[in-house]
């Protein structure tokens, strides 16, 4: 059985679990809504001057690995993690690794 989309996911998660075609029908309404996706490589933590002092060429070391999976973000809330892949000569793409399931609260 092929892993649900982060939507689906999201979904599930909401409606606690109730799939099914009615729920797709109910989803119908926000299809076209854009939604941002962001994928997040790594994350600084740097003082102000030593921001100012950075210039072309200069490296920022990240708090992750290679080849660690990168963050998958959609609105601001994390729900996948992927690898990058390489599009065409020109563009990046990120392939999603893992659904991350949603933690809600409140």
């Amino acid at each position: 059985m092929p892993e649900p989309s982060p939507f689906e996911a999201m979904n599930a998660a909401e409606t606690g679990g109730r799939g099914g075609a009615a729920s797709a029908r109910d989803l119908e309404a926000v299809y076209d809504i854009p939604v941002q996706v962001s994928a997040v490589l790594g994350r600084a933590t740097m003082q102000v001057s030593q921001l100012l002092k950075l210039g072309r060429g200069a490296v920022v070391e990240l708090d992750r690995k290679l080849g660690e999976a990168v963050d998958i973000y959609v609105n601001n809330r994390l729900v996948a993690r992927g690898e990058v892949v390489m599009v065409d000569e020109n563009r990046l793409g990120v392939t999603m690794t893992e659904i991350v399931k949603a933690d809600r609260q409140g």
